[in-house]
Formats: C-alpha cells, sequence, structure tokens
C-alpha cells in the first residue's frame, strides 16, 4: 500500500464521521421538538449508517456512507395539558432522542475522526521524510 491509498482510505474514515456527527448534532437539536397539533408526529431519531467496499484503485477496503436509518423506538410522553399538541388526555409526544446516547455517540464519533486525521498526518510526515530522503 502506498502513501497515497494511505491518505484516500483515512479521508473517505474522515467523511463517514464527518457525515455521522452532522446526523447526531440534528438528534441533539431537535431532542425537543414536539409536534405542532395533536396527532402530529414528533421529530424520530436517525441513525447513520455505513458500509465498507474494495476499492481496487486503492487496494484496500474503504467506507461509504450508507442511507439514513430511523430508530423506531417509541416516543416519549409528558403531561403537559397547556401546550398545543397536547392530545384530550394532555400528554404530548416528544422524539425518541436520548441527548445521553448523542453525546456519547459524538464523543466516539469524534474520536474515530481524530484517528483517520492522525492518519492523515503521519503518512504526510512519513512522505515528506522519504522525500528528504531522496533529495539527500
Amino acid at each position: 500500500m502506498d502513501f497515497n491509498s494511505s491518505l484516500r482510505i483515512a479521508a473517505t474514515g474522515l467523511h463517514a464521521q464527518t457525515a455521522r456527527m452532522r446526523v447526531i448534532a440534528e438528534n441533539i437539536a431537535n431532542a425537543d421538538s414536539a409536534g405542532k397539533a395533536p396527532g402530529d408526529e414528533p421529530y424520530r431519531r436517525r441513525i447513520p449508517t455505513f458500509q465498507t467496499s474494495f476499492d481496487a484503485e486503492v487496494g484496500g477496503r474503504v467506507v461509504e456512507v450508507g442511507r439514513l436509518a430511523y430508530d423506531q423506538s417509541p416516543f416519549s410522553s409528558r403531561f403537559e395539558p397547556g401546550h398545543p399538541a397536547a392530545d384530550e388526555n394532555g400528554y404530548v409526544q416528544y422524539p425518541n432522542v436520548n441527548t445521553l446516547i448523542e453525546t456519547v455517540d459524538m464523543r466516539e464519533a469524534q474520536r474515530s475522526y481524530e484517528a483517520n486525521l492522525n492518519v492523515v498526518t503521519v503518512t504526510r510526515q512519513m512522505l515528506g521524510r522519504t522525500l528528504d530522503i531522496l533529495r539527500g
């Protein structure tokens, strides 16, 4: 595997983790987004999916961002009789987003991003040292 392949594989990892962090941020931003009227469904948590494939040009497996999946877990309900989206019993449905889980997922995505970034940094350093040796 050459330097370019390492860089390209790490770049796909960077792209995937960026997409993952974007979805997580959207989930956190909508954690309290209830419907506007009774019976309206609140925001449903999204889950990024990934798949790997063999890239013959790179000579290795790369990660690709797949479709967004929707978390099918139930919504939470809160008793808020004055809310515009309250049902006849005074309950409002809220998104199935747990900010603690999203925060942990965000931390994991950041660490994966940093690991791929370190691969890029080390590969660039190795490439620079190789060029220095060839010049010398």
